[in-house]
Protein backbone atom coordinates (compact mmCIF):
# COMPACT_ATOMS: atom_id res chain seq x y z
CA UNK A 1 0.00 0.00 0.00
CA UNK A 2 1.30 2.92 -1.39
CA UNK A 3 1.88 6.11 1.46
CA UNK A 4 0.31 9.22 0.83
CA UNK A 5 1.96 12.28 2.36
CA UNK A 6 3.58 9.75 4.25
CA UNK A 7 1.04 7.99 5.76
CA UNK A 8 -0.98 5.17 4.94
CA UNK A 9 -4.65 5.49 4.61
CA UNK A 10 -6.39 3.05 6.37
CA UNK A 11 -10.11 2.58 7.72
CA UNK A 12 -10.58 3.32 11.85
CA UNK A 13 -11.95 -0.45 12.32
CA UNK A 14 -8.79 -1.53 10.39
CA UNK A 15 -6.29 0.41 12.41
CA UNK A 16 -7.72 -0.43 15.83
CA UNK A 17 -7.79 -3.81 14.55
CA UNK A 18 -4.02 -3.79 13.73
CA UNK A 19 -2.89 -2.14 16.27
CA UNK A 20 -4.68 -4.54 19.06
CA UNK A 21 -3.07 -7.65 20.36
CA UNK A 22 -6.29 -9.91 20.44
CA UNK A 23 -6.65 -12.02 17.71
CA UNK A 24 -10.77 -11.41 16.15
CA UNK A 25 -12.84 -14.57 14.95
CA UNK A 26 -15.82 -12.91 13.94
CA UNK A 27 -15.19 -14.01 10.73
CA UNK A 28 -13.85 -17.93 11.77
CA UNK A 29 -10.71 -18.27 10.01
CA UNK A 30 -7.47 -20.09 10.82
CA UNK A 31 -3.83 -18.33 9.67
CA UNK A 32 -1.16 -20.75 9.42
CA UNK A 33 2.44 -19.16 8.56
CA UNK A 34 5.20 -20.82 7.32
CA UNK A 35 9.13 -20.13 8.76
CA UNK A 36 11.11 -17.95 6.19
CA UNK A 37 12.41 -20.09 3.15
CA UNK A 38 15.36 -18.54 0.80
CA UNK A 39 14.73 -18.60 -2.39
CA UNK A 40 16.49 -18.86 -5.67
CA UNK A 41 16.09 -15.43 -6.08
CA UNK A 42 18.15 -14.98 -2.95
CA UNK A 43 15.37 -13.14 -1.09
CA UNK A 44 13.78 -14.73 2.15
CA UNK A 45 9.94 -15.66 1.22
CA UNK A 46 7.26 -15.22 3.97
CA UNK A 47 4.03 -17.84 3.23
CA UNK A 48 0.71 -18.06 5.17
CA UNK A 49 -2.34 -19.77 4.68
CA UNK A 50 -5.56 -19.11 5.72
CA UNK A 51 -8.47 -21.65 6.07
CA UNK A 52 -12.24 -21.13 6.46
CA UNK A 53 -15.09 -22.68 6.38
CA UNK A 54 -16.64 -22.39 3.17
CA UNK A 55 -20.24 -21.99 4.63
CA UNK A 56 -18.94 -18.92 6.13
CA UNK A 57 -19.28 -17.39 2.38
CA UNK A 58 -22.52 -19.00 1.40
CA UNK A 59 -24.84 -16.86 -0.41
CA UNK A 60 -24.64 -14.57 -3.10
CA UNK A 61 -21.03 -12.75 -4.07
CA UNK A 62 -19.25 -11.40 -1.54
CA UNK A 63 -15.50 -10.07 -1.00
CA UNK A 64 -12.80 -10.96 1.26
CA UNK A 65 -10.25 -8.37 1.85
CA UNK A 66 -6.72 -8.68 3.53
CA UNK A 67 -4.90 -6.09 5.09
CA UNK A 68 -1.81 -6.53 7.16
CA UNK A 69 1.29 -4.67 8.30
CA UNK A 70 4.87 -5.38 8.35
CA UNK A 71 7.38 -4.20 11.45
CA UNK A 72 10.95 -4.78 11.56
CA UNK A 73 12.00 -5.62 14.85
CA UNK A 74 14.30 -2.23 14.71
CA UNK A 75 10.29 -0.64 15.22
CA UNK A 76 11.19 1.42 12.14
CA UNK A 77 8.17 2.55 9.75
CA UNK A 78 5.76 -1.02 8.75
CA UNK A 79 5.00 -1.69 5.60
CA UNK A 80 1.55 -2.51 4.86
CA UNK A 81 -0.25 -4.63 2.08
CA UNK A 82 -3.36 -5.23 1.05
CA UNK A 83 -5.31 -8.11 -1.26
CA UNK A 84 -9.17 -8.55 -2.87
CA UNK A 85 -10.54 -12.29 -3.27
CA UNK A 86 -13.56 -12.34 -5.26
CA UNK A 87 -16.07 -14.77 -3.70
CA UNK A 88 -18.68 -16.39 -6.07
CA UNK A 89 -22.40 -16.96 -5.15
CA UNK A 90 -21.88 -20.06 -2.94
CA UNK A 91 -24.55 -22.46 -1.91
CA UNK A 92 -26.27 -22.54 1.68
CA UNK A 93 -25.22 -26.06 1.84
CA UNK A 94 -21.83 -26.33 0.43
CA UNK A 95 -19.20 -27.58 2.97
CA UNK A 96 -15.92 -28.07 3.61
CA UNK A 97 -12.91 -25.29 4.28
CA UNK A 98 -11.66 -22.73 1.67
CA UNK A 99 -7.89 -22.01 1.60
CA UNK A 100 -6.51 -18.95 0.90
CA UNK A 101 -2.64 -17.94 0.88
CA UNK A 102 -0.45 -14.86 0.93
CA UNK A 103 3.38 -14.09 0.74
CA UNK A 104 6.04 -11.08 0.99
CA UNK A 105 9.68 -11.03 1.03
CA UNK A 106 11.83 -9.49 3.44
CA UNK A 107 15.72 -9.98 4.32
CA UNK A 108 17.34 -11.33 7.21
CA UNK A 109 15.93 -9.69 10.78
CA UNK A 110 13.21 -10.40 13.18
CA UNK A 111 9.50 -8.79 12.32
CA UNK A 112 6.25 -8.67 13.70
CA UNK A 113 2.94 -9.13 11.78
CA UNK A 114 -0.20 -7.67 12.00
CA UNK A 115 -3.06 -9.17 9.90
CA UNK A 116 -6.95 -9.17 9.36
CA UNK A 117 -9.22 -9.89 6.63
CA UNK A 118 -12.70 -8.67 6.51
CA UNK A 119 -15.90 -9.79 4.17
CA UNK A 120 -18.48 -7.24 3.32
CA UNK A 121 -20.49 -7.39 6.31
CA UNK A 122 -17.62 -6.16 8.56
CA UNK A 123 -17.00 -9.82 10.21
CA UNK A 124 -13.27 -9.37 11.02
CA UNK A 125 -10.63 -12.54 11.11
CA UNK A 126 -7.49 -11.05 12.51
CA UNK A 127 -4.01 -12.58 13.52
CA UNK A 128 -1.25 -11.35 14.81
CA UNK A 129 2.72 -13.36 14.71
CA UNK A 130 6.36 -13.01 14.67
CA UNK A 131 8.81 -13.89 12.13
CA UNK A 132 12.43 -14.29 12.11
CA UNK A 133 14.66 -14.90 9.10
CA UNK A 134 18.24 -15.70 9.16
CA UNK A 135 20.81 -17.45 7.58
CA UNK A 136 22.95 -20.55 9.09
CA UNK A 137 26.52 -19.72 10.19
CA UNK A 138 27.84 -21.58 7.12
CA UNK A 139 25.94 -19.49 4.96
CA UNK A 140 26.80 -16.14 6.28
CA UNK A 141 29.11 -15.44 2.92
CA UNK A 142 26.17 -15.45 0.85
CA UNK A 143 25.71 -12.10 -0.39
CA UNK A 144 21.23 -11.76 -0.50
CA UNK A 145 19.13 -9.40 -3.19
CA UNK A 146 17.27 -7.77 -0.47
CA UNK A 147 19.05 -5.81 2.71
CA UNK A 148 18.31 -6.73 6.19
CA UNK A 149 15.30 -5.40 7.83
CA UNK A 150 13.40 -4.70 4.34
CA UNK A 151 10.40 -6.12 3.75
CA UNK A 152 8.97 -6.02 -0.18
CA UNK A 153 5.97 -7.37 -2.14
CA UNK A 154 6.47 -10.86 -4.37
CA UNK A 155 7.31 -9.82 -7.31
CA UNK A 156 4.27 -10.97 -9.87
CA UNK A 157 6.72 -10.41 -13.22
CA UNK A 158 9.32 -13.29 -13.38
CA UNK A 159 10.52 -12.36 -16.44
CA UNK A 160 11.32 -8.51 -15.33
CA UNK A 161 14.10 -6.41 -17.30
CA UNK A 162 17.01 -6.48 -14.77
CA UNK A 163 18.47 -2.92 -13.69
CA UNK A 164 21.34 -1.68 -15.74
CA UNK A 165 24.92 -2.68 -14.41
CA UNK A 166 27.91 -1.39 -14.84
CA UNK A 167 30.44 -3.50 -16.85
CA UNK A 168 34.37 -3.39 -15.89
CA UNK A 169 36.33 -3.22 -19.07
CA UNK A 170 39.94 -3.95 -16.83
CA UNK A 171 40.94 -6.76 -17.53
CA UNK A 172 39.89 -7.69 -20.46
CA UNK A 173 35.86 -7.98 -20.23
CA UNK A 174 34.56 -11.81 -20.64
CA UNK A 175 32.15 -13.04 -23.21
CA UNK A 176 30.07 -15.90 -22.27
CA UNK A 177 27.27 -18.28 -23.91
CA UNK A 178 24.21 -19.88 -21.88
CA UNK A 179 22.58 -22.70 -22.71
CA UNK A 180 19.19 -23.01 -21.14
CA UNK A 181 16.90 -25.91 -21.47
CA UNK A 182 13.34 -24.64 -19.97
CA UNK A 183 12.20 -27.40 -19.27
CA UNK A 184 9.81 -29.16 -15.85
CA UNK A 185 11.76 -31.47 -13.51
CA UNK A 186 9.73 -34.32 -15.08
CA UNK A 187 10.63 -34.49 -18.24
CA UNK A 188 7.42 -35.64 -19.90
CA UNK A 189 5.33 -32.46 -17.39
CA UNK A 190 3.31 -30.93 -19.43
CA UNK A 191 3.93 -27.33 -17.52
CA UNK A 192 6.55 -25.82 -16.32
CA UNK A 193 6.07 -24.92 -12.40
CA UNK A 194 6.95 -21.64 -11.27
CA UNK A 195 9.48 -22.47 -8.87
CA UNK A 196 11.31 -24.40 -11.87
CA UNK A 197 11.00 -21.78 -13.93
CA UNK A 198 12.18 -19.12 -11.19
CA UNK A 199 15.02 -21.36 -10.37
CA UNK A 200 16.23 -21.51 -14.08
CA UNK A 201 15.78 -17.70 -14.24
CA UNK A 202 17.99 -17.63 -10.62
CA UNK A 203 20.96 -18.98 -12.49
CA UNK A 204 20.58 -16.70 -15.52
CA UNK A 205 20.40 -13.88 -13.67
CA UNK A 206 23.23 -14.54 -11.96
CA UNK A 207 25.21 -14.77 -14.58
CA UNK A 208 23.32 -11.17 -15.95
CA UNK A 209 24.27 -9.68 -12.53
CA UNK A 210 28.06 -10.09 -13.01
CA UNK A 211 29.71 -6.78 -13.81
CA UNK A 212 32.57 -8.72 -15.39
CA UNK A 213 31.30 -9.94 -18.27
CA UNK A 214 30.28 -7.43 -20.89
CA UNK A 215 28.98 -9.84 -23.93
CA UNK A 216 25.93 -12.54 -23.72
CA UNK A 217 24.85 -14.89 -25.54
CA UNK A 218 21.44 -17.08 -24.72
CA UNK A 219 19.95 -20.38 -26.52
CA UNK A 220 17.06 -20.98 -25.12
CA UNK A 221 15.99 -24.52 -25.65
CA UNK A 222 13.28 -27.41 -24.96
CA UNK A 223 14.54 -30.91 -25.30
CA UNK A 224 10.42 -31.94 -24.70
CA UNK A 225 10.01 -29.93 -28.41
CA UNK A 226 13.58 -30.56 -29.58
CA UNK A 227 13.99 -27.23 -30.58
CA UNK A 228 15.71 -23.37 -29.97
CA UNK A 229 12.98 -21.21 -28.91
CA UNK A 230 15.10 -18.23 -28.37
CA UNK A 231 18.05 -16.69 -28.89
CA UNK A 232 20.28 -13.69 -28.21
CA UNK A 233 24.22 -12.97 -29.68
CA UNK A 234 26.67 -11.28 -28.22
CA UNK A 235 24.36 -8.81 -26.58
CA UNK A 236 25.61 -6.46 -23.73
CA UNK A 237 22.31 -7.15 -21.43
CA UNK A 238 20.03 -10.34 -22.00
CA UNK A 239 16.02 -9.27 -22.69
CA UNK A 240 14.39 -11.00 -19.72
CA UNK A 241 10.94 -9.56 -21.32
CA UNK A 242 11.70 -11.00 -24.43
CA UNK A 243 12.95 -14.64 -23.20
CA UNK A 244 9.39 -14.49 -21.24
CA UNK A 245 7.20 -14.15 -24.07
CA UNK A 246 8.94 -16.69 -26.04
CA UNK A 247 8.89 -19.31 -23.00
CA UNK A 248 4.99 -18.43 -23.09
CA UNK A 249 5.21 -20.11 -26.68
CA UNK A 250 6.00 -23.72 -25.21
CA UNK A 251 3.19 -25.74 -25.68
CA UNK A 252 4.68 -28.61 -23.51
CA UNK A 253 3.02 -32.15 -23.65
CA UNK A 254 2.66 -32.23 -27.25
CA UNK A 255 4.81 -34.09 -29.50
CA UNK A 256 5.45 -33.62 -33.25
CA UNK A 257 4.72 -36.89 -35.27
CA UNK A 258 8.16 -36.27 -36.94
CA UNK A 259 9.52 -37.01 -33.37
CA UNK A 260 7.87 -40.31 -33.22
CA UNK A 261 9.02 -41.78 -36.80
CA UNK A 262 12.39 -40.73 -36.30
CA UNK A 263 14.38 -43.33 -33.85
CA UNK A 264 16.32 -41.30 -31.43
CA UNK A 265 15.25 -37.87 -32.38
CA UNK A 266 16.10 -36.24 -28.83
CA UNK A 267 19.80 -37.64 -29.34
CA UNK A 268 19.89 -35.92 -32.93
CA UNK A 269 18.40 -32.88 -31.53
CA UNK A 270 21.05 -32.33 -28.30
CA UNK A 271 24.11 -33.48 -30.88
CA UNK A 272 23.38 -30.85 -33.63
CA UNK A 273 22.68 -28.43 -31.56
CA UNK A 274 26.18 -28.84 -29.06
CA UNK A 275 27.83 -29.24 -33.12
CA UNK A 276 26.54 -26.01 -33.85
CA UNK A 277 26.80 -23.71 -30.67
CA UNK A 278 30.30 -24.96 -29.25
CA UNK A 279 31.80 -24.87 -32.77
CA UNK A 280 30.36 -21.49 -33.73
CA UNK A 281 33.13 -19.72 -36.11
CA UNK A 282 31.96 -16.35 -35.08
CA UNK A 283 32.03 -16.93 -30.85
CA UNK A 284 35.11 -15.80 -29.15
CA UNK A 285 34.00 -17.07 -26.05
CA UNK A 286 35.35 -17.21 -22.72
CA UNK A 287 33.34 -19.87 -21.40
CA UNK A 288 30.28 -21.95 -22.07
CA UNK A 289 27.68 -23.14 -19.45
CA UNK A 290 24.83 -25.26 -19.74
CA UNK A 291 21.83 -24.44 -17.81
CA UNK A 292 18.66 -26.44 -16.44
CA UNK A 293 17.34 -30.04 -15.41
CA UNK A 294 18.39 -33.56 -16.12
CA UNK A 295 18.02 -35.12 -20.07
CA UNK A 296 17.54 -38.69 -19.65
CA UNK A 297 18.45 -40.07 -22.63
CA UNK A 298 18.73 -43.89 -24.14
CA UNK A 299 21.52 -43.01 -26.31
CA UNK A 300 24.04 -39.69 -25.84
CA UNK A 301 26.13 -37.71 -27.67
CA UNK A 302 28.62 -39.65 -29.09
CA UNK A 303 32.72 -40.03 -28.30
CA UNK A 304 33.34 -39.28 -31.76
CA UNK A 305 31.49 -36.34 -31.94
CA UNK A 306 32.57 -34.79 -28.85
CA UNK A 307 36.06 -35.82 -30.10
CA UNK A 308 35.17 -32.74 -32.63
CA UNK A 309 35.14 -30.04 -29.96
CA UNK A 310 38.89 -31.55 -28.27
CA UNK A 311 40.22 -28.55 -29.40
CA UNK A 312 38.05 -25.93 -27.50
CA UNK A 313 39.83 -23.38 -25.50
CA UNK A 314 37.26 -22.31 -23.00
CA UNK A 315 36.03 -23.63 -20.33
CA UNK A 316 33.15 -25.62 -19.96
CA UNK A 317 30.44 -26.05 -16.95
CA UNK A 318 26.85 -27.25 -16.15
CA UNK A 319 24.34 -26.02 -14.01
CA UNK A 320 22.59 -28.69 -13.58
CA UNK A 321 19.38 -27.96 -11.71
CA UNK A 322 18.12 -31.13 -9.75
CA UNK A 323 15.50 -30.47 -7.12
CA UNK A 324 16.07 -33.66 -5.42
CA UNK A 325 19.45 -35.01 -6.25
CA UNK A 326 18.62 -38.40 -4.34
CA UNK A 327 15.59 -39.72 -6.69
CA UNK A 328 18.22 -39.36 -9.56
CA UNK A 329 21.32 -39.58 -8.72
CA UNK A 330 22.88 -40.79 -12.17
CA UNK A 331 24.93 -38.49 -14.69
CA UNK A 332 22.50 -37.30 -17.61
CA UNK A 333 23.16 -36.77 -21.29
CA UNK A 334 25.00 -33.18 -20.74
CA UNK A 335 26.75 -33.88 -17.86
CA UNK A 336 28.49 -37.03 -19.83
CA UNK A 337 29.40 -34.64 -22.74
CA UNK A 338 30.73 -31.81 -20.11
CA UNK A 339 32.84 -34.60 -18.71
CA UNK A 340 34.43 -35.45 -22.03
CA UNK A 341 35.05 -32.07 -22.53
CA UNK A 342 36.56 -31.78 -19.06
CA UNK A 343 34.11 -29.41 -18.32
CA UNK A 344 32.77 -29.08 -14.42
CA UNK A 345 29.28 -30.10 -13.21
CA UNK A 346 26.92 -28.62 -10.67
CA UNK A 347 24.11 -29.93 -9.26
CA UNK A 348 21.53 -27.24 -8.19
CA UNK A 349 19.15 -28.33 -5.52
CA UNK A 350 19.34 -25.12 -3.09
CA UNK A 351 19.70 -21.13 -3.10
CA UNK A 352 23.03 -21.95 -1.71
CA UNK A 353 24.23 -24.50 -4.11
CA UNK A 354 23.56 -21.96 -6.73
CA UNK A 355 25.11 -19.10 -5.01
CA UNK A 356 28.44 -21.66 -4.08
CA UNK A 357 28.57 -22.78 -7.76
CA UNK A 358 28.23 -19.56 -9.39
CA UNK A 359 31.80 -17.48 -7.34
CA UNK A 360 33.36 -21.35 -8.08
CA UNK A 361 32.90 -20.95 -12.19
CA UNK A 362 33.34 -17.09 -11.84
CA UNK A 363 36.85 -17.82 -10.17
CA UNK A 364 37.61 -20.60 -12.85
CA UNK A 365 36.83 -18.22 -15.69
CA UNK A 366 38.73 -15.57 -15.00
CA UNK A 367 41.51 -18.09 -13.89
CA UNK A 368 41.63 -19.51 -17.70
CA UNK A 369 41.06 -16.13 -19.49
CA UNK A 370 43.67 -14.97 -17.55
CA UNK A 371 45.75 -18.13 -18.73
CA UNK A 372 45.59 -18.24 -21.82
CA UNK A 373 45.94 -14.20 -21.96
CA UNK A 374 49.42 -15.12 -20.66
CA UNK A 375 49.71 -17.57 -23.55
CA UNK A 376 48.83 -15.58 -26.29
CA UNK A 377 51.59 -12.73 -25.15
CA UNK A 378 54.01 -15.11 -24.52
CA UNK A 379 53.65 -16.67 -28.19
CA UNK A 380 53.79 -13.11 -29.71
CA UNK A 381 57.05 -12.39 -27.95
Amino acid sequence: MAPSEGLVRLMPTDAATLEGTENRKDLPCTVNPDKPVLGFDLKFHVNFEITLPIKELAGTENQLTMVFRVTPDDHSAGTYFSHHFQVPAIERDEGGPAYLYGSFNVGEGKYHVDWLMRDRTERICSFHWDSEASLPQKDKQMVLQIVPGAVQAIDAEIFKQEAPIQREQKPAPLNVKVMVNFAPQDAYGSTLRPLDTRALLSMLRSIAREPRISKFSVVAYNMQQQKVFYRQDEVPQIDFPGLGRAVKTLHLGTVDLKQLVQKHSDTDFLTQLMTTEIKDPKDDLDALIFAGPKVMLDDGVSADVLKQFSDVKFPVFYMNYNANPQANPWRDAIGNAVRTLKGVEYTISRPRDLFFAWSEIMGRIVKSKLGRSATTEATLH
